[in-house]
């Protein structure tokens, strides 16, 4: 077996959103050099706890990784690449400062380590996943979790691209041993995974389309509908799910949004939603 170059750093900023704190990795490539996925949040101990983990391992950093520009995974790039002068690379479409831009099939490479870059928009317009053959290890940042689901929030958060996106990692990624998300433990049975996160999708797809059917409703009834044994301290964020479904279906002709009720648009079945 492999012995594993990847080391999880946490920072310490938990939250919940954020679970026990965004994950960072490290990855010895060899040859005294690392890559950073994701530094995190600009927490000064966070970036030492980085800069340690490439001491302890006698390495070098040379590049910074991004999955996604978000503030609890990427502002920490801008320090550790000031204290390091590893460069940082994030998709083309980022607005983090960045000294490389990624496409999709773009590779990192450093010593004998390849990151494959795979566009993977839906939490986030500019997200990107990274894969690592060596160990079949695949960084999924916010797209796929160690617990529970991710939030998808429009408008740079569209339902539909993440589930195109979910659909895609299943298929291109069917032989990855590990996912290793932005937040959680690592995933040790990645195929099984990314099916659970698809059904729970369609899931609640249906289970929108199903309460349409017995009247127009606005989000918040849909909400208080369908996600009425989930704590209520987590409706304002199921709001924004039952929304980013919404405006999938709108776009596609199966719901239509009109006239308002309490300041709330109303949403209804369409002639075609079968």
């Amino acid at each position: 077996m492999v012995e594993s170059r990847i080391a999880l750093v946490r920072a310490p900023n938990p939250s919940p959103m954020t679970l026990t704190g965004t994950n960072s990795y490290i990855i010895d490539c060899g040859n005294g050099e690392a890559i950073c996925i994701d530094p995190g949040p600009p927490i000064e101990p966070h970036v030492d706890a980085l800069i340690a983990q490439c001491e302890r391992v006698n390495c070098k950093l040379s590049w910074i990784a991004l999955t996604h520009g978000h503030p609890d995974h990427a502002p920490a790039a801008a320090l550790l690449s000031k204290r390091t002068n590893a460069r940082v690379a994030a998709y083309e479409t980022s607005e983090i400062a960045r000294d490389r831009s990624l496409r999709d099939g773009d590779a990192i490479v450093a010593g004998d380590i390849t990151l494959q870059t795979t566009t993977a928009p839906g939490h986030s317009a500019d997200h990107v996943v990274f894969y690592e053959p060596r160990e079949a290890a695949l960084f999924t940042g916010d797209t796929v979790l160690g617990e529970g689901y991710v939030l998808i929030t429009p408008p740079d958060g569209d339902m539909r691209a993440y589930m195109q996106t979910l659909a895609r990692l299943s298929r291109e990624f069917a032989n990855a041993r590990t996912i290793f998300g932005g937040h959680g433990e690592p995933v040790s049975d990645p195929a099984a995974k990314l099916q659970e996160y698809l059904e729970h999708r369609r899931i609640r797809e249906r289970q929108i389309l199903d309460a349409l059917q017995n009247g127009d409703k606005t989000v918040s009834e849909l909400v208080e509908s369908i996600y009425a044994q989930t704590n209520r301290a987590l409706w304002a964020a199921a709001a924004q799910q039952v929304l980013a479904y919404l405006d999938a279906l709108e776009r596609e002709g199966h719901v239509r949004s009109q006239q308002m009720k309490n300041s709330e648009p109303l949403f209804t079945l369409s002639s075609n939603s079968g």
